[in-house]
């Protein structure tokens, strides 16, 4: 990637509550200047409630939303069932990538088959996931 201070995305929202995939995730976004701004948050609860307080603010809506299936509480299917109740104007604005290491045919396809979900990708995240994106 070339040496120039242009951002492909505003902002970006990392929902995983593994700190250590955050840091790394967030390492990789920074480096490849994918993103200006990295939000994370480590529980899906604290993701949605972000997202329903700053509904109206568009530079506060994430273009990118890396989630996680695995996580207690509210997994991250029980995150995708309250984004669809969210406002449309980050349902149109933000597009959810699963970043998991569930290899489970069933977590891809489930995941795979949610209308708000770009793609699935296996962690770690690397350059080449980023690029693709």
């Amino acid at each position: 990637m070339s040496n120039t201070t242009e951002h492909r995305f505003k902002l970006v929202l990392l929902v995983d509550d593994n700190e250590i995939d955050n840091f790394i995730n967030e390492k990789v976004i920074s480096s490849t200047a994918f993103a200006e701004n990295i939000l994370v948050m480590n529980s899906a609860d604290e993701a949605l409630s972000y997202l329903r307080e700053n509904s109206a603010v568009t530079d506060k809506i994430p273009e990118i939303i890396f989630l996680d299936l695995n996580m207690p509480v509210k997994d991250g299917f029980g995150f995708l069932e309250d984004f669809e109740k969210l406002a449309d104007a980050v349902k149109s604005k933000s597009r959810v990538i699963v970043l998991s290491s569930s290899i489970s045919p069933e977590d891809i396809n489930k995941a795979s088959t949610n209308p708000y979900v770009q793609r699935y990708i296996n962690k770690p995240l690397s350059e080449k996931y980023l690029e693709a994106i």
